[in-house]
């Protein structure tokens, strides 16, 4: 990756559900690899990001998987909590036309 970021799609292990989309570098990669525990890139922040650090809500990666590009990665995870820091098990919890479709499984704080 040399210092790039590239997207990380994070994927809950047992069902497929689509949690989260965050980004990754070689420092990231390399930490989730050695930790089994997601750590992402953050673009806001602009630091390496722990999921779970402040809210508990962590992803244990039971795989990781890359793509035919090598250009993207797919963390196969076990999420404790939520994925999504608005309160809801998935980042992907509502349409196009704002339909919420997702669970809310608790109120937002810091929960990042």
């Amino acid at each position: 990756m040399k210092d790039s970021l590239i997207p990380a799609i994070a994927q809950d292990w047992k069902t497929g559900e689509v949690l989260m989309l965050a980004y990754m570098n070689d420092e990231a990669l390399a930490k989730t690899l050695e930790t089994g525990k997601a750590h992402y890139w953050s673009r806001s922040r602009k630091k390496l990001w722990l999921k779970g650090e402040v809210s508990g809500h962590f992803q244990h990666v039971r795989e990781v998987r890359i793509d035919c590009d090598e250009d993207a990665v797919l963390l196969l995870v076990e999420q404790v909590g939520g994925a999504c820091h608005t309160g809801y098990r998935s980042c992907f919890y509502r349409t196009i036309d704002g339909r919420v479709v997702g669970e809310k499984i608790f109120e937002p704080e810091n929960v990042y």
